[in-house]
């Protein structure tokens, strides 16, 4: 087998790094989903929501970094729901309103935050009166489609004041359309679970002959259901002009959430996130600026990159790099850490094994030396010895190819120097015929030395 050169030879060293550093390349390129898609999913609301509106505004933020997001309308929280839990829907991102579902129902889903604040109007004709829970029956009531949170949780709280639906001429309108019921004449009530953003509620807020009812035990249907907060909507924010509404009106409001499939690209989490903050950290009414979006899991836990996100902020390589670079930055880290927990090891005991083959190369031809040396003195002298000095030329051939790093340069002279003596001796041992003089006892002779060989420092 042919000795390598210094000048083939590559460090073990650099061989092992590259061989690692190709493997988490490699596994940065083609494990899992490396590279974020340029389009996602989004589940909003009816025409007219605030989801509706919500959705629109992520598209256009969205967009500045390069993803499309394709908006599909629904009849509310509930239905998006069911499409983050089917696959096959190819929904990824949707608002859910809080109550409606928990970690056991809807495993593969996580939360990126709750958004926004969103109350139950219940608007009215001005003519009707409700004064107790009985006076709604028969009365035409739109408590939006099936699919939608406003339906879940209208009926929710009809039944805890013993109301039954079918008491009641319920309608499911979409939002948009049952405003124009209402003020047609053509619905006595309406309710909408939305935020104040949404353009049906400001146009009902002001409209004639429609008057909000709030709701006047709104800490005890908190005390019931937890998931529930108390707002205030203050006299004449709607119109002060016309001092609408008259008077502070306590309403019941549920927190709505940004939730996502678990299996989302991580790079399109921080987008959605940083959108977030953009979209719904300005001040409003039943919120100060920079109360959303918000670290509550209310009914799904935290992402984990929404959980670095509200506690050091958006990270590093998502501030300066573009999207596509920052995500397979992280992922590279990722899988480079562990990496180099086994590589700083094993890079220590590469050196040492190294070292143990090159002298392993040094010894054995050490070991063959004495062999000779051995042979040498039970051989007569003359041409006897002509096999050994044979063997000798080719142990100092291969002695002379035999190629060691500087630190293991001085051993491969002391065994050059070595073979050199050995050949002198076996030439003159030789040379001399059985006929010479006798050679000196073994204790006098001088005796070819086996010298210690000094150790790598």
């Amino acid at each position: 087998m042919p000795v390598p050169t210094a000048r083939t030879r590559r460090p073990a060293v650099t061989i092992v790094t590259l061989a690692l550093a190709g493997a988490v390349v490699w596994l940065t390129l083609t494990a899992g989903n490396p590279f974020p898609p340029r389009a996602i999913t989004m589940a909003t609301g009816p025409p007219g929501s605030a989801f509706a509106e919500f959705g629109a505004r992520y598209r256009e933020v969205l967009r500045r970094s390069g993803v499309d997001v394709r908006l599909v309308p629904t009849h509310g929280g509930v239905e998006n729901l069911e499409r983050l839990r089917d696959p096959r829907s190819g929904v990824s991102v949707a608002f859910v309103e809080s109550g409606i579902t928990s970690p056991e129902r809807s495993p593969d889903l996580v939360s990126l935050g709750a958004i926004s604040v969103e109350p139950l109007w219940l608007f009215f004709r001005s003519g009707i009166q409700i004064g107790a829970p009985g006076a709604l029956a028969g009365k035409r009531l739109s408590i939006e489609p099936e699919g939608s949170g406003t339906r879940t949780l209208a009926l929710r709280l009809l039944a805890l004041n013993g109301v039954k639906d079918s008491s009641l001429r319920l309608f499911g309108f979409p939002p948009a359309r049952a405003a124009d019921a209402l003020m047609r004449g053509e619905l006595d009530g309406v309710a909408m679970l939305t935020s104040l953003r949404s353009p049906v509620v400001r146009r009902l807020l002001v409209a004639d002959g429609v008057r909000l009812l709030g709701y006047p035990r709104a800490d005890a249907y908190v005390a019931l259901f937890p998931s529930l907060t108390k707002v205030v909507l203050p006299a004449g924010v709607a119109d002060l002009a016309r001092n609408i509404p008259p008077q502070d009106v306590p309403l019941l409001a549920s927190e709505a959430s940004l939730v996502v499939r678990r299996n989302l690209h991580p790079a399109l989490h921080y987008l959605l996130l940083e959108a977030a903050s953009e979209i719904h950290g300005g001040p409003e009414i039943f919120q100060p600026a920079g109360r959303y979006p918000a670290a509550e899991a209310v009914d799904l836990p935290l992402s984990e990159q929404a959980r670095q996100f509200y506690h050091s902020g958006l990270p590093f390589a998502y501030r300066t790099l573009p999207l596509w670079l920052a995500g397979m930055t992280e992922r590279f880290l990722i899988l480079l850490i562990p990496l180099l927990v086994v590589m700083f090891p094993l890079l220590r005991l590469v050196p040492a094994l190294y070292g143990y083959i090159v002298e392993h190369r040094i010894y054995s031809l050490y070991g063959q030396l004495r062999v000779l040396e051995r042979e040498m003195e039970e051989t007569e002298r003359g041409p006897a010895l002509q096999p050994i000095a044979l063997a000798l030329e080719d142990l100092s051939r291969r002695a002379s190819h035999l190629s060691v790093p500087l630190m293991f340069s001085q051993r491969l002279f002391i065994l050059k120097s070595h073979i050199a003596l050995t050949r002198a001796e076996v030439e003159k041992r030789r040379r001399a015929g059985p006929a010479d003089e006798p050679a000196a006892p073994a204790e006098e002779r001088p005796e070819v030395g086996w010298p210690e060989l000094p150790r790598a420092r």
